[in-house]
């Protein structure tokens, strides 16, 4: 598989977007549990499926992208709301950036690092190690890369976080991850009650770092991506269950502003899982 990686790694982005938007209709085509759950969800958040059948090729896009954002050359980015950014940076308590599972949010943090880090120290960004001995290797690589510090769930890697941000440095999270159980909260999401991790609002909280939401769309064919920051609609209440909520509200908010690239497939609304890796036990 290693090999694979490499092989596709050097692919024009036009023609991996190609490949995995065939994958994503074959998935949703023969996948009747993944296809029930896409539709569930987005008529959840009051959308048809006319309205986000994009998103069909877009998670097959996702996919298929990953050899080149991780073993490739460079591919184009730009930037959209650099000022807030700016500003974030210039309050000195660190940057939180949230982005919800949206376009290719594996370039928002190379986006992040590329731009700032060579003034404002490396995105340490939280992730899961793959099961496969060999994909964890290839995401270890992909990840530490410069300006990038790759830190996994638990309570050590949490700890990295927190240490950044107390140095004025970023850290990057997908806050609608379902996190293990006993380590987050219920609160709706469209309306629905959604196991909800409470990591992102304790390390704003904690740390009264900047947070900032981001997402990262694809460009039409293979064009490469454009990244748009914006601020919170508004600051986190001081109670830990609240800011939950506010969280969430803010990522249906990034979400409505680019539905046909949301992974509307994401069992967003599943049990947690039965493990205690202490991913959120920093507080």
């Amino acid at each position: 598989m290693p090999a694979v990686f490499r092989f596709f790694s050097v692919f024009p982005l036009r023609l991996l977007h190609i490949i995995g938007c065939v994958l994503g209709w074959v998935a949703f085509a023969v996948s009747g549990v993944y296809r029930q759950r896409f539709l569930a969800n987005a008529a959840l958040a009051g959308y048809s499926f006319a309205q986000v059948r994009a998103a069909v090729g877009h998670a097959g896009r996702m996919v298929a992208e990953l050899p080149r954002l991780w073993l490739g050359a460079p591919v184009p980015v730009r930037i959209e709301g650099e000022p807030c950014v700016e500003q974030a940076w210039a309050a000195g308590r660190g940057v939180i950036f949230l982005t919800p599972h949206l376009g290719c949010f594996e370039m928002s943090a190379q986006a992040i690092a590329t731009r700032w880090s060579a003034q404002q120290g490396p995105i340490t960004v939280l992730y899961r190690p793959a099961r496969q001995a060999w994909l964890a290797k290839v995401m270890e690589t992909a990840r530490n890369r410069p300006g990038m510090q790759a830190v996994p769930t638990t309570l050590a890697g949490v700890r990295q976080m927190i240490k950044a941000l107390r140095r004025g440095e970023a850290v990057g999270l997908l806050p609608d991850q379902v996190p293990p159980e006993g380590l987050g909260v219920w609160s709706p999401v469209f309306g629905k009650p959604a196991y909800t991790m409470t990591l992102a609002a304790r390390l704003a909280l904690q740390t009264g770092a900047t947070v900032l939401l981001v997402r990262c769309e694809r460009e039409p064919m293979g064009r490469g991506f454009v990244m748009y920051a914006e601020p919170l609609p508004q600051p986190l209440d001081a109670d830990l269950e609240t800011a939950v909520r506010q969280v969430n509200e803010a990522m249906e908010h990034v979400i409505r502003q680019c539905p046909g690239q949301y992974l509307w497939g994401y069992g967003r609304y599943k049990q947690p899982r039965a493990e205690s890796p202490a991913a959120e036990a920093s507080s």
